[in-house]
């Protein structure tokens, strides 16, 4: 809901002024209007949830209490000056005699003195305004003589006669401070973050040093704690000492399912009956880690209150989820935990009937009745890790551990105590007795190492030691533990060219090539893909059948993201509804068929011929927003991802104009209304089947696009 701003001034046309700055700054977030006690408008005043007040709007306190309620929110406006306004007045000649002229001589004098504190001080101001009495035009001259130079905010009108020059500086703008106080009032003080504050504030002249910096740090601080909280992996809740709330990160919004704007500035403990902040403020003291429900989620709940010299100020609640209390504990060991320690599948649930994946696990039997390393090479999605299982289960080791870990997944600073272990007292944080690393987890069984190729070079030397001695020390410990492990590693980069660039050991790579299995890719299972599609299909409860042209497309497809890209292609057809499959029933991000495609600007004319008669055109949408739905289409066409940048490079090619905000506003709109899924950071955009439909099936205005060249 907007909030209400009302400006009173003296005269209107400052109330005007200021009244727009206020409404840059907070832009949709208020409306804002202007009142003058000059003029008598004050009278029509309504109730607001601000009041800003010129210091020269009212005589008396008893005034200004006729039009502003009681308990109303009042800020007073401060003014200064920009900062190429005081950069021009400081080229003025030193010793120059001016004439300031304002509404009255007390503003005059005041506007002086700030002038005087910002630096221009070579000059001999004097002051003037309406208000001082000159007794005639004879004594006004010999009063004015020598002065030819007047210096006015935007009240030209009231410069004497016989002042030859005048330097109009304009409105004197509100200070950056009155626009925080404004915001802080309000509860709007994400709009200080924005950068059309920012911008404001730093074309203003500094007149307090000391605030700006305070100001600046103050953010600077405040931007690291978002940062920081945004990154935990657990929810959190922080209220002030007014209970509050005014710290929500993520993980908290997700688990309690509030959304950011309905807890912000609102009492806690009101937004969240089930957290007891007002108890661990008035106890001043931790509360014990609680179970409560939310929803249907058990939520691990601890309460800590802010203490600062013995006055609590505030304080934090941390949420969990329960089923994952366990592995947040010691997030590095999740596979360890999902996976358990023992394999879960076998060569029979390695499915497909060619003759390359039969070949492969032929070969993989006979390995993995041996006791050395196996290397599984193969592209993502190919099916190594289940691989790695099945030689596991066939191996002599079956009765032992298996345990899998993604070495490049682990940060290089904790890989070490992950696969190592550690002693008590090792680093900060170690756990108290020391634990275990996955080499002993892995004792009489098997380690396996996906994406073995991440490895620092620092671990690699360390993993080649324990190859070779099969013995390991804990991270802080004085002895050594002998491990029996089998490794088996697998990699989806070629390790030859890393050991010929030197990023991968060469000794290492001979020891965990010792048996190297190559994973066929799917494209190279042309019997299987089929085959594997309808095993999918049973799986997710799928009953579609494909057409001819769509087998022929997918038998024809170079399979990039192999059996993992197949599955997911598998489980979306099964979710169209559709009985039989056809081209048009593919993914979005699926190449289409062979046929080329027609120029952007042909596809808008044909779909504008539809434009009077198609049902769902009353959408009432911008030239910019199909714009961008047509290059988002045209990528989806081609089975690929389109990024801002690339929608405002080819708008700028065919001089459409289009501004990133534009775009950013427009793939939000899609977003909420489901037509496209919208990626952060350089991952892309992908329109969705509702989005693709609704390009196909409504026009746009053609004779707009008719003139471009597409």
């Amino acid at each position: 809901m907007k909030k209400r701003i009302s400006v009173i001034t003296l005269a209107l046309r400052s109330g005007d002024f200021y009244a727009r700055q206020f409404q840059d700054i907070f832009g949709d977030l208020a409306e804002v209007r202007a009142y003058s006690t000059g003029d008598g408008s004050v009278e029509g005043i309504e109730p607001s949830d601000l009041y800003v007040v010129s210091t020269d709007a009212f005589e008396a306190a008893e005034e200004a209490r006729q039009y502003v309620p009681s308990k109303g929110q009042v800020a007073e406006i401060h003014l200064t000056y920009a900062k190429d306004v005081v950069r021009d007045l400081k080229k003025i000649p030193k010793g120059t005699r001016v004439l300031f002229v304002n509404i009255t001589s007390q503003m005059a004098r005041e506007a002086i003195t700030q002038l005087e504190q910002l630096g221009v001080n070579q000059l001999h101001f004097e002051a003037y305004g309406p208000d001082l009495a000159v007794p005639s035009t004879a004594a006004a001259t010999a009063l004015w003589e020598g002065i030819d130079l007047a210096v006015t905010p935007d009240e030209t009108s009231l410069v004497p006669a016989g002042i030859e020059k005048i330097i109009n500086i304009g409105h004197r703008p509100c200070t950056p401070a009155t626009m925080i106080e404004a915001a802080l009032r309000l509860g709007l003080e994400r709009i200080l973050e924005e950068k059309r504050f920012q911008n404001y504030m730093k074309s203003m002249a500094a007149c307090n040093y000391s605030f700006e910096q305070m100001f600046k740090r103050s953010r600077q601080l405040e931007s690291r704690f978002d940062i920081l909280i945004e990154i935990l992996d657990e929810g959190m809740i922080g209220v002030n000492e007014q209970g509050e709330v005014f710290a929500i990160n993520q993980k908290a919004r997700e688990i309690t399912g509030v959304e950011a704007g309905l807890a912000m500035g609102r009492i806690g403990g009101r937004v969240f009956p089930y957290i007891p902040f007002q108890k661990a403020m008035n106890e001043k003291n931790k509360l014990p880690p609680r179970l409560i429900r939310v929803g249907s989620a058990n939520i691990n709940l601890t309460v800590v209150p802010v203490l600062w010299r013995g006055e609590c100020i505030g304080a934090f609640a941390t949420l969990q989820w329960f089923n994952e209390l366990e592995r947040r504990q010691n997030e590095l060991r999740s596979q360890l935990r999902h996976k358990g320690y023992r394999a879960k599948y076998c060569f029979d649930d390695v499915i497909g009937h060619s003759r390359a994946i039969e070949r492969t696990k032929e070969i993989l039997k006979k390995m993995a009745l041996t006791e050395s390393p196996v290397l599984l090479i193969g592209e993502t999605g190919t099916g190594k890790e289940l691989l790695a299982h099945a030689v596991h289960h066939a191996s002599k080791r079956r009765e032992g551990p298996f345990v899998a870990i993604n070495v490049a997944a682990v940060p290089e600073n904790l890989l070490e105590s992950e696969l190592f272990g550690y002693e008590e007292g090792a680093f900060t944080g170690a756990k108290k007795g020391g634990r275990p690393g996955l080499f002993e987890f892995a004792h009489k069984g098997t380690l396996f190492l996906d994406e073995v190729e991440g490895m620092s070079p620092a671990m690699q030397v360390k993993l080649l030691r324990v190859l070779q001695e099969q013995e390991i020390m804990r991270v802080g410990g004085n002895q050594m533990i002998n491990v029996d492990v089998r490794i088996v590693a697998a990699t989806n980069e070629s390790l030859e060219k890393k050991v010929e660039e030197g990023s991968f050991r060469r000794d290492l790579y001979y020891r965990l090539n010792a048996l190297p299995a190559l994973i066929p890719p799917l494209r190279e299972r042309e019997d299987d893909i089929l085959f594997l599609l309808e095993n999918f299909r049973s799986r997710c409860g799928g009953s579609f059948e494909l057409s001819e042209e769509v087998r022929e497309i997918l038998m024809e497809y170079t399979w990039p993201g192999n059996i993992r890209e197949l599955q997911n292609v598998v489980e979306y057809l099964s979710f169209t509804g559709h009985s039989q499959i056809g081209p048009e029933d593919l993914p979005p991000t699926f190449p289409p068929s062979r046929q080329p495609l027609r120029p952007l600007k042909e596809q808008i004319t044909e779909i504008g011929q539809s434009l009077e008669t198609t049902e769902l055109l009353n959408t009432n949408k911008s030239l910019e927003f199909w714009y961008v739905l047509g290059q988002m289409y045209k990528a989806s066409e081609e089975g690929t991802f389109i990024g801002r940048e690339s929608i405002l490079q080819s708008a700028k090619e065919c001089h459409f104009p289009l501004s990133q905000k534009e775009v950013r506003t427009i793939l939000e709109e899609m977003a909420g209304k489901g037509l496209a899924k919208v990626g952060k950071g350089r991952g892309g955009s992908r329109l969705t089947p509702a989005g693709r439909k609704m390009w196909e099936e409504n026009a746009r205005e053609k004779e707009n696009f008719n003139q471009m060249d597409y």
